[in-house]
């Protein structure tokens, strides 16, 4: 097999073999050699519907025509320059139509680097420092978010950020006004719909919750979207849900397919940014202008077309049939769903944890062999996109059936 033996040279030149830990499972991840569609092939000739879609970021499926041509244009014209273009402004005017709270954005080149501006933008405005989070959110990869409640969740953190950061139980609106109560807080920061504990919705009122402690306490609530923004609504889970956050981030979906993040809000936040303020934020690759115009054609394919909603209706069909099919807890926001074997409703990380996690790797072997592609592990997202089929729905289900008695 041409992945079992490409994966034992990537053992030997990169720890564990990939370069992010979600990508690897047992006994050793297949490699892809193309994608188009709904439709993955991996390089010893083996095709999946894919419900990965890259984490998120593939909306319109793999390779959409409109993208495809917006990057081709754009890359006869140069890779890179470093200096300002009209696709960062065209993107930005896009972002700032639809996403309620955006009066203004900035760039980045990842998730990671928009929540950590963002925090650092909100702790600048409030001059505060602390930061509540909550238990089984990612908000990227850099220390002053990768805590849970048990603590750091690696390695080489300063101690000093246990100080700042503050870690609720995720829609427990009185435990999180508990732990604040007396703290000096700069912001809430918050994924509107968890992502990265499976896919874990908000209780009603719980969003509308974080907002009023924000205002009581003058600080700014920060919306996570880098999942769910452009993929719940246009506005993102701001409009899903009518709740007005102070800062957004975003990623994934704004990129089209490539790196890219970006945090926005209300423009007397923004305007603290340099060269216009004095809180930092820089990157060689931020508003690069290939990814520009990648994200910009993916938000006007998502205006012209139907997508959200006919990916939604798509992932609440499947929704339907696996809760009737299996009897297990399936969660569901638009086109986002995710599978806990647990008779038990889960709203949270810790129910996520006591869901049983062999019957989910079990769950996702079965499938592959089946020609489905889950992400691996049972705290990630499944994502549905505008090129998924009828037909796809139709063989999703029937690998579901050949395989149920296997996790039942």
């Amino acid at each position: 097999m041409r992945s079992e033996r490409l994966f034992e040279i990537a053992k030997r030149l990169i720890p564990g073999g990939v370069n992010s830990p979600v990508r690897a499972f047992d006994p050793y991840p297949f490699f892809v050699d193309e994608t188009e569609g709904s439709k993955i092939r991996d390089v010893d000739g083996n095709e999946y519907i894919d419900y990965c879609l890259g984490y998120g970021p593939l909306i319109l499926g793999h390779n959409p025509p409109p993208v495809f041509d917006a990057v081709r244009r754009e890359l006869e014209k140069g890779l890179q320059s470093g200096i300002p273009s009209n696709a960062e402004i065209e993107l930005a005017k896009k972002i700032v139509s639809h996403v309620p709270c955006a009066e203004m954005v900035r760039f980045t080149n990842s998730g990671t680097e928009a929540t950590m501006n963002a925090i650092r933008l909100a702790r600048a405005y409030t001059g505060r420092e602390k930061v509540l989070m909550f238990d089984g959110a990612y908000h990227g990869g850099h220390d002053h978010v990768l805590f849970d409640s048990k603590g750091a969740k690696s390695p080489g953190l300063p101690e000093t950020l246990l100080d700042s950061t503050l870690v609720a139980p995720f829609n427990d609106l009185e435990a999180t006004k508990e732990l604040i109560d007396g703290e000096d807080l700069a912001a809430i920061i918050v994924e509107p719909v968890m992502g990265n504990a499976g896919c874990i919705p908000p209780r009603e009122g719980f969003l509308n919750g974080l907002r009023e402690i924000c205002n009581d306490v003058d600080a700014v609530l920060i919306f996570d979207e880098v999942i769910t923004g452009f993929r719940l609504s246009m506005g993102g889970a701001q409009e899903f849900f009518g709740v007005k956050p102070d800062l957004v981030t975003l990623g994934k979906i704004i990129g089209g397919g490539f790196p890219i993040g970006a945090f926005a809000g209300r423009e007397n936040i923004l305007r603290e940014v340099k060269p216009e303020g004095e809180v930092f934020h820089a990157g060689t690759f931020s508003g690069h202008p290939v990814i520009m115009s990648a994200g910009l054609a993916t938000l006007e394919s998502l205006e012209s077309e139907n997508v959200l909603e006919e990916a939604s209706e798509f992932a609440e069909k499947l929704f339907d049939f696996l809760r009737k099919k299996l009897d297990y807890s399936v969660n569901q926001a638009g086109p986002m769903f995710q599978i806990f074997f647990t008779r038990d409703e889960v709203e949270s990380a810790e129910e996520v944890r006591e869901s049983n996690g062999e019957k989910y790797k079990s769950f996702h072997r079965g499938l592959m062999n089946e020609g489905v592609f889950l992400p691996p592990a049972k705290f990630e997202c499944c994502f549905t996109s505008g090129a998924h089929s009828p037909e796809d729905l139709s063989l999703t289900k029937k690998a579901i059936e050949r395989i149920a008695n296997e996790v039942e």
